[in-house]
């Protein structure tokens, strides 16, 4: 490895260096954000940095890391972060480990059993080793498969088959007149986060969960499974946190504050994120007899999977005993952080991110997006040895106990949020990673600026740009020709919002920085997610094989960085953000709305006496009780402040078009300290320092996770949900303040533009 890095330095060094400004050719455009001159600059830093990055050091760098099991609490979960701290240095960063203790519960006793309803049946809960892969037998490290933040339990009761879990799924179950209360529910994996399925089951009266991974969506029918093909194998499992993470990630003892060793924790019964029931995660094979022993309503045709039986509903006669067990122990955590200070302006702070720890040896997750961190790191610490220096601060981080809950991170931003709300500009995160197409999620502030970086980079594959090809996607997936046409026409591809998964969430939703979260896949497939099979054997057979995509990923990402560290002017544009504002109040209407005609829909059914059967014949449906008609909402408050987004998003296009003007020669010349501090500020105005109703932890008024969906986004969240839950009396309360902090930003986005002005004039 060290043969390999000194090459790339000497070939770093061997290129021809050219005084800036006489490289470019005349019609470059110019970055964003950049005078003509430090655009050129910076072109050519970026080129020499696009070409450090090795795939062989990263494939590298993977084996080393997902060598042995690195759970939370492992010595090798400990020996990864001494090592990456190691790296780092090596790298030339600035860079220090450090810890929080934690609450880590690992089993000590498991069991499922099918006691009635057919033949005496125990489950393995076990995934088996496989010979050709090598580190699928470490068995006496591998963390058994378990959900964490399961609360301690020992059940027996009918089992009830609820398909995903999720609350339409209760919905359908009550038309069908079956309860769940006093029952385990067994539920597929897939529709929400796993979280909400014991969640919304305890809501319900159930005193059990167990999850299984259906081979309709994970396994057999997406194709061969381990190890013939990437699929999940009868036996595997996925592992996974159930914490109820829609309240507050982190550590469940410590919310709000770090988890550091004096700090003050709450006693375990009063932690609102533990689950109300105990819950198992369980393979397709541990499954099937189970499901074969319910009889009972055939589930609907929707609901049914794939697996050789006939899926009925129950209760019973299939009654089932689970118990689980955990050691509540207290961990200590390792968060690697590592520094390139910055010159002029060395105050204003640009992160990267990923995590180090897995559930077991975690080649894809987190892996594969951690060796493009790294490599990252190296080539700019190459660069930094050849004589780049960047204007802002840039911060690596390899954060510890992602995967049960966001931990790593949290407490960090936890610990230093007046830090960072006073000095981050920019959270720049990437978890999993593989061969496909680039992807991004994130603040809509910062839509434009990842477009143009995705512009000068190209896809190892099709040789054009990562841009390009991401934008041919989206016109031949588009179910409609509106969505195709917009992706023909509009200047910029939209990125998602942020919603939670990974570790952007306390930056953004806590903090107010803004965020993204960039990566590359849709093209491997597979199904070994938090398994003992997600591992470099996996990885080199079925996903990024080459690691090209981890090259492309750090060549993105990496010039991301850079150009945000560079940019004499902060590139925040808000024409992108107000025109998905906008978007975003058009789809409440049309939510509000539907709900709205729905419900006058059934109502009239029912008066009509037309409502009929929706499953099995013989079974007697229960109608639903007549509901009242909603009200009629007054989203005047989210017109009025989207119409104040878009004047103010002009007055900043002005000031922005007249600083730019002959080659940026007025940025060039000014004093741009009080506009780009106003410009980091901006995502700070979208939140609230009492946050969302009923989860004030989350703080951020136009990205959250759903309650009841857990990873995916809900925008404009507090208005989104209440309409989603009926509650008509919030919903209209809800308008008033998300338009109130949208006004707000709207005057911050007037003030920007006056100090952007003022400084060029």
């Amino acid at each position: 490895m060290k043969n390999v890095a000194l090459v790339s330095i000497l070939l770093l060094l061997a290129l021809p260096f050219v005084p800036f400004g006489n490289t470019s050719t005349a019609d470059e455009p110019v970055l964003f954000g950049f005078s003509s001159e430090s655009s050129r600059a910076e072109r050519q830093w970026e080129e020499k940095f696009k070409a450090i990055p090795n795939p062989q050091l990263m494939r590298d760098y993977m084996q080393r890391l997902s060598a042995r099991p690195h759970n939370v609490g492992t010595a090798y979960d400990k020996d990864n972060a001494e090592w990456l701290a190691a790296k780092f240095k090596e790298f030339g960063l600035d860079t220090h480990i450090e810890t929080f203790d934690i609450l880590f519960p690992t089993p000590k006793e498991r069991a499922v059993e099918l006691i009635e309803g057919g033949p005496k049946f125990v489950a393995k809960l076990q995934e088996p080793a496989v010979a050709q892969d090598p580190t699928s037998s470490q068995q006496s490290e591998q963390l058994p498969t378990y959900n964490a933040y399961s609360i301690d339990g020992d059940v027996t009761a009918p089992l009830v088959f609820v398909n995903y879990g999720i609350p339409e799924d209760y919905e359908q179950l009550e038309r069908m007149g079956v309860s769940v209360k006093g029952a385990i529910v067994i539920a597929k994996y897939g529709h929400s986060w796993r979280g909400i399925k014991p969640k919304v089951a305890a809501e319900h009266g159930a005193v059990g969960c167990l999850i299984y991974s259906d081979p309709n969506e994970d396994g057999f029918k997406q194709g061969e499974t381990f190890p013939a093909g990437a699929w999940r194998p009868r036996d595997g499992v996925q592992r996974g946190s159930v914490a109820d993470d829609p309240i507050y990630p982190g550590d469940p003892l410590t919310p709000g504050v770090g988890a550091t060793k004096n700090a003050k924790r709450l006693e375990l019964k009063d932690a609102q994120v533990i689950t109300k029931i105990p819950v198992l995660p369980i393979s397709y094979g541990d499954a099937e007899p189970l499901l074969a022993a319910i009889t009972g309503a055939v589930a609907p045709r929707t609901w049914r999977g794939g697996l050789g039986l006939t899926y009925h509903i129950g209760p019973g006669p299939a009654k089932v005993r689970l118990k689980v067990k955990s050691n509540w122990d207290l961990k200590t955590i390792y968060d690697v952080i590592g520094k390139i200070p910055g010159t002029t302006n060395a105050d204003q702070w640009i992160i990267r991110g990923n995590h180090h720890d897995a559930w077991v040896n975690g080649a894809e997750d987190p892996i594969s997006g951690l060796i493009a961190v790294m490599e990252e790191a190296r080539a700019m610490g190459e660069l930094v040895k050849a004589g780049w220096k960047p204007k802002r601060t840039i911060i690596f981080c390899a954060w510890d106990a992602e995967e049960p809950g966001l931990i790593g991170s949290t407490e960090f931003a936890e610990e230093h949020a007046d830090e960072l709300k006073a000095h981050a500009v920019v959270y720049i995160n990437s978890d999993v990673n593989a061969r496909g197409f680039f992807g991004a999620e994130g603040s809509h502030t910062l839509e434009k600026f990842i477009n143009d970086v995705a512009r000068d980079v190209q896809d190892p594959e099709t040789k054009l740009s990562v841009w390009k090809r991401a934008q041919l996607r989206q016109i031949g997936r588009s179910d409609e020709s509106a969505g195709r046409q917009e992706a023909r026409s509009r200047p910029d591809l939209r990125i998602g919002a942020l919603g939670s998964g990974s570790d952007y969430g306390a930056f953004l939703q806590h903090d107010g920085v803004a965020a993204l979260n960039l990566g590359f896949g849709g093209e491997d497939g597979g199904g070994i997610y938090h398994s003992i099979y997600d591992d470099f054997y996996w990885f080199t057979h079925f996903s990024d094989t080459d690691f090209v995509y981890g090259r492309a990923l750090a060549q993105m990402a990496g010039s991301a960085v850079m150009r945000l560290a560079d940019a004499d002017l902060l590139p925040f544009e808000y024409g992108n953000f107000s025109d998905t504002m906008q978007t975003y109040v058009k789809e409440l209407k049309a939510l509000a709305q539907k709900s709205r005609d729905e419900i006058i829909e059934r109502n009239r059914e029912l008066e009509e006496g037309v409502f009929a059967a929706i499953t099995d014949p013989r079974v007697k449906s229960v109608p639903p009780a007549k509901e009242a008609v909603p009200p009629f909402l007054n989203f005047a408050p989210l017109d009025n402040a989207t119409e104040s987004l878009a004047r103010a998003s002009a007055e900043y296009k002005k000031a922005l078009e007249k600083a730019t003007a002959n080659g940026g020669a007025a940025i060039r010349k000014a004093s741009l300290i009080e506009a780009n501090r106003a410009l980091a500020e901006s995502e700070h105005k979208l939140t609230l320092e009492e946050g969302l109703p009923g989860r004030p932890w989350f703080k951020h008024f136009v990205d959250a996770p759903g309650q009841y969906t857990g990873y995916e986004a809900k925008t404009l969240p507090v208005v989104r949900e209440a309409i989603e839950q009926k509650q008509w009396k919030e919903a209209d309360a809800g308008i008033v303040v998300t338009a109130r902090v949208l006004e707000t930003e709207a005057a911050h986005i007037l003030s920007v533009a006056q100090k952007l002005d003022a400084a060029v004039r």
